[in-house]
């Protein structure tokens, strides 16, 4: 047992070690254009008039790209997604597509907080009637930290919060009256980065 955690520790250390070399060749500088892709796991709420709350988790994954403004203000658009597979093929699905601004409060530290607003949508095509599918307006906040391992290349642990207010969902042209559909994800991921 010693010994395991002996050879866990001396891994640690070397990879600390690899990590702070890498780092210093290769320094947090943004400029230009950026696109990055990431997956994770995130827990929804779903809540409705008279239908009360309920917690599903699932897998995620998310798609972003834009432009830097400065060294420490990104913006761009940003799609997340949270789907969980149902039996016979079928699934639910719960996405955002936000225009979002990205932050660093030290520019030559790699953390960021991200803000932004957009649309939400939820599909359900679980139904033997139809599908349910539904939009409304929807907003994201996040962070996350870059960890530059290639001079344009980064490992980015993040963390967001995306939320929607559908509102009625819709099922073969009949929308339904009064149902209040709200939805939020909590995700945890790993992105990665190409500045």
């Amino acid at each position: 047992m010693r010994a395991m955690t002996r050879l866990g520790a001396a891994v640690a250390l070397l990879a600390l070690v690899g990590w702070t070399r890498a780092h210093a060749q290769n320094p947090q500088t943004r400029h230009g254009f950026w696109i990055g892709f990431g997956f994770g796991g995130g827990s929804a709420r779903l809540s409705c008039n008279g239908c009360g709350d309920t917690t599903i988790t699932a897998a995620t994954g998310h798609i972003k790209l834009g432009g830097t403004l400065r060294p420490n203000l990104l913006i761009g658009g940003e799609v997340n997604a949270w789907s969980r597979p149902k039996e016979n093929g079928e699934k639910f699905t719960l996405g955002n597509v936000s225009a979002i601004v990205q932050y660093y409060p030290a520019p030559a530290n790699g953390f960021f907080l991200k803000g932004g607003l957009g649309v939400a949508t939820a599909e359900d095509n679980s139904d033997v009637d139809g599908k349910f599918t539904g939009t409304g307006f929807g907003f994201i906040f996040g962070l996350g930290y870059d960890i530059r391992v290639a001079r344009n290349f980064s490992l980015t642990p993040i963390a967001n919060l995306y939320w929607g207010g559908i509102g009625e969902l819709s099922q073969g042209g009949s929308t339904s009256s009064g149902l209040g559909w709200k939805q939020s994800v909590i995700e945890v991921g790993l992105d990665f980065m190409f500045h």
